[in-house]
């Protein structure tokens, strides 16, 4: 691990509340009633009615939500057996990828204990607390023994993800693959090197799926895996020994069809890829070198088809394609196991969707638009948002086909669409736009992004990131000498010479030409040129609008420090209002643990009218389907449907006329209060008829006071601060405005969007 990448890591592990995750309540508990039925003497009711009938757990706790991740240390990722404390952090990692992906509850337990018998014994002892266990980093061959005998023991779910989950997006590759190169999964020859928990799992479920044993040959660290051999081997070995007199991997790859790797970095040498038959397969999946790199291989040949597990290559393999939606369709029926089954149709969901046409949200993140099933794309992007929406139904299914679904579910179609919930609130949300922003900035498009407060530690310690992640080329407004002192004390890492451009407050060659820009710009509004000389010197905020004028910068991201209106008075003094705009509009993102909201107009109109509120409504609805999101617009107020008679209701109706001539397409309705917005089925009983249907994600608010105290109260109470904005809508150019309360993350976040703006603006939109 660079030494970068290890700071960056320790301090994000350890900023605010140490550690990933935490445990919220769901209930309201602000009261003495509250108490009294979430505690004594009302739980006792709960535990009746499950004392009565076991099944009503489910209906009364969290178990059926509830993924325990048990692991005892002896295999952590590269790092080895480095014991049940030290595996404490990728526990709580992948703790975090379940509640992002799939909406999935765990308690992480690590346990110290190495015997196998004993392990046994106390994950046994958990199956009250969960709905499933998800065991992790079990060395082998141990991890065969204890996951074996605690599916015999227990009647939840239990997955090895190593093995299972491994194995899963490992064979998907392996059957799609083979359909890029033409080959019959009956007539390969297999090569593997590694010989662990993870690709005796691979080997065993490409068995099931039709590949005959006689065509697989393993090598591992003591070489070839045959008929006698005594060292390092154990009965799941032993299955796939072959009676053969080779000894290492450079002999037994002659004339192989397919290569599997699950071992270390660089053990395929590119002789051997020569040696391999035509049109090879070849599975490199060591991390975070793989066994050959896809450049030397297809160097070796230009036949070549390849997978890795790194994400900077085609075809990825990470287990993050099933594991989560595996366990959200089984614990969905109250499945007692996982069967084979349900795993292949894991597989099968996975190779179906992607021979599908790409989502155009992953497309134009990883920058494969235009690329269907191929040598390029034979296994679906981790991020792929219909994956939770395919594997989950599909596992379900396969359940209750197989009879261990103690909840059936009826209608699988009203599932999958259920499951959409899941998608753009979770882990993947930003992920699209950082891919397309990197994309964007590798292919030379528009990639300069003024920072206007270039001295704000929050802004350098961004920097530090976007530089890292190669999302923009920075271009700081500040005194270089103070930028230099703050970099070092910030222990940040990014060079001043190299990585960012500087534009000098006090100094710079072009202070002549932006002056008097401004000035030609505004004579005619009352500024003199020696106002206007010292308005450019000392607003920093107008020196990137007009780089951004002059084409000097793609994008500005300004207001970290000073007032919301000030910054923007100077950018529609010099940018303007986009064609057709009237109004500007402040709109927030707020990500929270069930749902994502959009709140407008959080900064700017005082108190709108109809056509302002109509038009905002009609902005943020626009930008919500940029991000690739179905906007759901409320428009909000003290009267719900005509109940009360503030001036708001009568505005808020007008408005409602008016955005619909705009927008004829938007699923908008109001005026409302907001629990109507986002209750469907209060909504049905209030207004049968509305034609907003599920739960609002964008609310129209009707002034300027309503908007902000509701985005600051969601963000702070339930949104754990996590929010997406400012974004400013209807100016003429990609320029956003924070607030002073914002973090670094949100900076980084918005100076991603502002790239994409700027790659993509159309007619000032």
């Amino acid at each position: 691990m660079k030494d970068t990448l290890r700071q960056a890591a320790l301090e994000y592990h350890k900023a605010g509340r140490p550690g990933k995750i935490t445990v919220v309540p769901t209930k309201q508990l602000s009261n003495q009633r509250d108490l009294a039925l979430a505690y004594s003497p009302g739980v006792a009711a709960a535990c009746e009615e499950i004392v009565k009938d076991p099944a009503n757990v489910v209906q009364y706790t969290s178990r059926g939500n509830l993924v325990g991740v048990i692991s005892n240390g002896t295999a952590v990722l590269g790092l080895g057996n480095i014991g049940a404390l030290a595996s404490k952090p990728v526990m709580e990692g992948k703790a975090v990828l379940f509640k992002k992906f799939a909406g999935i509850d765990v308690f992480d337990i690590e346990i110290n204990e190495t015997d196998p018998e004993k392990l046994v014994q106390i994950i046994a002892g958990l199956e009250p607390t969960f709905g499933g266990i998800n065991l992790e980093d079990i060395k082998a061959p141990e991890c065969f023994y204890v996951e074996r005998e605690l599916r015999k023991k227990m009647n939840i779910p239990v997955f090895h993800d190593d093995q299972h989950g491994t194995a899963i997006c490992v064979t998907s590759a392996f059957i799609n693959g083979l359909g890029v190169v033409g080959k019959n999964i009956s007539e390969v020859k297999v090569v593997v090197s590694g010989a662990g928990a993870a690709a005796l799992a691979c080997l065993d479920l490409m068995v099931d799926m039709g590949l005959p044993i006689e065509n697989i040959w393993v090598s591992d660290i003591e070489g070839v895996v045959y008929k006698g051999r005594t060292t390092l081997m154990d009965p799941d070995k032993e299955r796939f020994a072959q009676e053969i007199e080779k000894r290492t991997l450079a002999e037994i790859i002659v004339d192989a069809d397919v290569f599997l790797g699950l071992s270390a970095g660089n053990v395929l040498k590119p002789e051997m890829v020569k040696m391999m038959a035509s049109n090879p397969l070849i599975l490199a999946l060591a991390n975070p070198n793989p066994e050959i790199l896809p450049e030397d291989a297809k160097a070796a040949r230009g036949d070549v088809v390849m997978a890795t597990g790194r994400s900077d290559y085609p075809n990825q393999v990470n287990n993050v394609l099933c594991f989560p939606y595996i366990f959200r369709g089984a614990l969905d029926v109250g499945a007692t196991t996982i069967t084979r089954n349900m795993e292949k149709a894991a597989v099968y969901a996975i190779c179906k969707l992607a021979k599908e046409e790409q989502n155009e949200v992953v497309a134009a993140a990883y920058g494969t638009v235009g690329l269907s099933y191929g040598p390029e794309y034979f296994i679906p992007k981790p991020f792929d948002p219909r994956l939770i929406v395919r594997i989950a139904p599909a596992v379900a299914k396969a359940a209750m086909d197989e009879g261990v679904a103690t909840r059936p579910i009826e209608d699988l179609q009203t599932y999958a669409e259920q499951l959409q919930q899941f998608v753009y609130y979770s882990g993947s949300f930003m992920k699209p736009i950082f891919s397309m922003a990197r994309r964007f900035k590798k292919e030379g498009g528009k990639d300069r992004i003024v920072f206007t407060e270039g001295e704000d530690e929050r802004v350098l310690r961004a920097i530090q990131v976007l530089v890292d992640e190669k999302v923009c080329t920075p271009i700081l407004v500040g005194r270089p000498a103070v930028i230099k002192t703050r970099v070092q004390r910030y222990g940040l890492r990014f060079d001043l010479d190299k990585d960012v451009e500087v534009v000098d407050s006090e100094h710079d060659e072009r202070y002549n030409r932006y002056w008097t820009e401004y000035w030609e710009i505004m004579r005619r509004r009352g500024v003199s040129k020696e106002f206007a000389r010292l308005e450019v010197r000392r607003r920093s905020t107008l020196v990137g609008a007009l780089m951004v004028r002059f084409g000097e910068a793609d994008g500005m991201i300004c207001g970290t420090i000073g007032r919301y209106s000030n910054h923007l008075e100077l950018i529609d003094q010099v940018l303007g209002k986009a064609p057709g705009v009237s109004t500007y509009a402040a709109m927030n993102i707020i990500l929270t643990q069930e749902s994502m909201i959009a709140i407008a107009d959080t900064h700017i109109n005082a108190q709108p009218n109809a056509q302002e509120l109509a038009e905002i409504a009609v902005m943020s609805a626009r930008e919500m389907r940029y991000l690739q999101l179905d906007p759901k617009v409320a428009l909000v107020s003290s009267s719900n449907y005509g109940t009360d008679k503030p001036s708001s209701g009568q505005t808020m109706r007008d408005a409602l006329e008016i955005a619909r001539e705009l927008d004829p397409t938007l699923e908008i309705d109001g005026e409302m209060h907001v629990d109507t917005a986002l209750d469907e089925k209060l909504r049905q009983r209030v207004m049968p008829d509305s034609p907003l249907k599920g739960a609002a994600n964008l609310l129209i608010c009707p002034n300027v006071d309503a908007s902000n105290i509701a985005y600051n109260l969601l963000k702070v109470s339930a949104g754990s601060n996590v929010a997406i904005g400012p974004f400013l809508l209807g100016t003429s150019a990609p320029v956003h405005i924070l607030t002073a309360s914002s973090t670094v993350r949100r900076i980084v976040n918005m100076a991603a969007l502002a790239v994409v703006d700027a790659n993509t603006r159309k007619d000032g939109n």
